[in-house]
């Protein structure tokens, strides 16, 4: 007797499976658009403000609620500012096999699904941001949140485009990615301004502006070619990377200070020594900043070599890397700073 293997049952494709699958595609698409890579550097904002911010007489539920409004608020902002950039640059970032990503992101949600989403995110922000403010009766979250919102947007989109309006491009991403913010998280804690605070403020947004130069080296070749004049395609490679260099060391500078003041006249000077991680946070990356630096320079005396060019475009491709390191230290610090204010 011959005894036949069972036939394999044919797989059959669920609609729902469909439905599975589709869902799953489309909130990939949307986190894709939405640069979810951003989620760290907006926790590090929230962190910063709420370090400097908080007091001992919060209760641990007060804090707890106030920190997730606080950070749902940022990062759906942070999203609607990314999505509008993402829109604004399509053509761009086609010609750019880095980005190619969010191209083929954006086609696969589709454009007109991305404004609609683009409003509702909006309308459902300025609702929560609204409902915020009348919870912590502070007029001033909802400015801050309308200023940034406004300036976010208007970075990338027209009529504005402040992004290719040189020397207004890097104060509205000072502005949209480090002040406003840090200090939207900072007033969800705090009624009063401290003045050390002010000058971590500072010495934040020179550093941020400061690794943000890396990026726009990478992209230098087409926004140049696409008429696209951010501050370093007026600038110059060259001249670029002296400003690069020159904005991170005074911005770490001026953020070590503001810890070492805090730090001392809260009378925790033991603390001081944590405050080593900031130059060598910054050397790491200076380092980096002197060879994009050195790299410029011979671009420029090699008559707009291609090998060169490429070298310039890979090395500053690492930036996110070195944007990392500079503000997680910026952020341990800070959870340095909010534990000796609730526990010691």
């Amino acid at each position: 007797m011959i005894v036949r293997a069972p036939e394999r049952m044919p797989f059959i494709l669920r609609p729902s499976m469909l439905v599975d699958n589709m869902m799953l595609e489309t909130i990939r698409s949307l986190a894709i658009v939405s640069r979810a890579e951003f989620l760290l550097p907006n926790l590090g904002s929230l962190i910063m403000g709420l370090a400097w911010g908080a007091t001992p007489s919060t209760s641990i539920g007060d804090l707890a609620v106030l920190i997730i409004l606080s950070f749902t608020i940022i990062n759906l902002s942070s999203a609607i500012g990314a999505q509008a950039n993402t829109l604004s640059d399509q053509e761009l970032d086609s010609r750019d096999e880095r980005k190619k990503h969010l191209v083929e992101a954006t086609n696969s949600f589709g454009a007109d699904h991305l404004k609609k989403a683009l409003i509702i995110e909006f309308t459902l922000t300025l609702i929560l941001a609204s409902l915020f403010m009348y919870i912590q009766q502070k007029p001033l979250l909802l400015l801050l949140w309308i200023a940034g919102i406004s300036l976010g947007c208007g970075y990338s989109l027209k009529p504005t485009r402040l992004k290719s309006r040189n020397w207004l491009a890097p104060i509205s991403l000072m502005l949209v990615l480090a002040i406003f913010p840090v200090l939207f998280a900072y007033y969800t804690f705090a009624n009063e301004l401290n003045p050390f605070f002010l000058i971590s403020l500072a010495g934040l947004a020179l550093t941020v502006y400061g690794v943000i130069i890396p990026t726009e080296t990478r992209d230098y070749f087409g926004d140049k070619a696409m008429g696209i004049k951010t501050l370093t395609v007026t600038l110059g490679l060259v001249k670029a990377s002296i400003l690069a260099i020159t904005l991170l060391t005074t911005g770490a500078a001026l953020t070590a200070i503001a810890f070492l003041l805090q730090f001392t006249y809260s009378q925790h000077s033991i603390m001081n020594i944590v405050l080593v991680a900031i130059p060598v946070a910054a050397f790491f990356a200076l380092k980096q900043f002197a060879k994009l630096y050195s790299l410029s320079k011979e671009y420029d005396e090699s008559n707009n070599s291609g090998i060169i060019r490429e070298k310039i475009v890979n090395l500053s491709a690492h930036n996110p890397q070195w944007i990392m390191v500079i503000t997680q230290t910026y952020s341990a610090i800070s959870i340095i700073l909010l534990l000796s204010k609730l526990l010691l």
